[in-house]
């Protein structure tokens, strides 16, 4: 799979200003964008992170899940060191989309957990991929990364698709009450890394 560059504008937000590019994928239809702040190809490896879209996270700021306090998180950080990439990728639900993601909520209300929930409705508990990284990196001039992430599968599939990763850096952050069940699941059955006490 290939990606497509669109256009690239200024986006000020309340953590600074990052440039947006945007990116489309002529094969699934599905559009992703790039976060970029300060100068990021000039070799040194760059802070990264690849989020997957959360619409219920992200933009409702739901407790079900940290997704919406990671997205926040790894802005702050980006813009605390003044330099780095945000890719954010259109692939909802883990790649389900939302209204079966909605079908799986209704599940985990029922007391299925997130991965039970994607298996009884047919699906992987994971269909998300990421061979557009690559491609959206390498538009940026970017080769080496410092990748933000709990998921050691994801540090396996960005270097699969020839992304080097230096790095892994925690992200522990959006812990509640509502998302204990899905953290423990991501931890236990994903393989997700979270630090003692998190």
């Amino acid at each position: 799979m290939s990606v497509v560059f669109v256009a690239s504008s200024r986006l000020p937000t309340r953590h600074g200003t990052f440039m947006l590019h945007g990116f489309d994928d002529p094969e699934t239809g599905k559009e992703h964008v790039a976060l970029v702040m300060g100068k990021v190809n000039d070799g040194e490896p760059v802070l990264l992170r690849v989020h997957s879209e959360c619409l219920t996270g992200d933009g409702f700021g739901s407790l079900r899940c940290d997704c919406g306090p990671q997205l926040e998180a790894a802005m702050q950080k980006v813009a605390l060191e003044g330099r780095g990439i945000i890719l954010y990728l259109r692939q909802e639900g883990r790649g389900i989309g939302l209204l079966n993601k909605i079908r799986a909520y209704h599940l985990q209300d029922e007391g299925a957990d997130t991965v039970e929930a994607n298996e009884q409705l047919g699906f992987a508990p994971d269909l998300r991929e990421y061979s557009m990284c690559e491609h959206m990196l390498q538009h940026l001039g970017v080769r080496t990364v410092r990748l933000m992430t709990n998921n050691p599968r994801k540090v396996a599939a960005l270097e699969a698709h020839g992304v080097k990763v230096v790095e892994r850096v925690p992200l522990m952050t959006g812990r509640n009450p509502h998302n204990e069940q899905y953290l423990a699941t991501k931890q236990g059955k994903m393989g997700h890394m979270f630090e003692q006490g998190e």
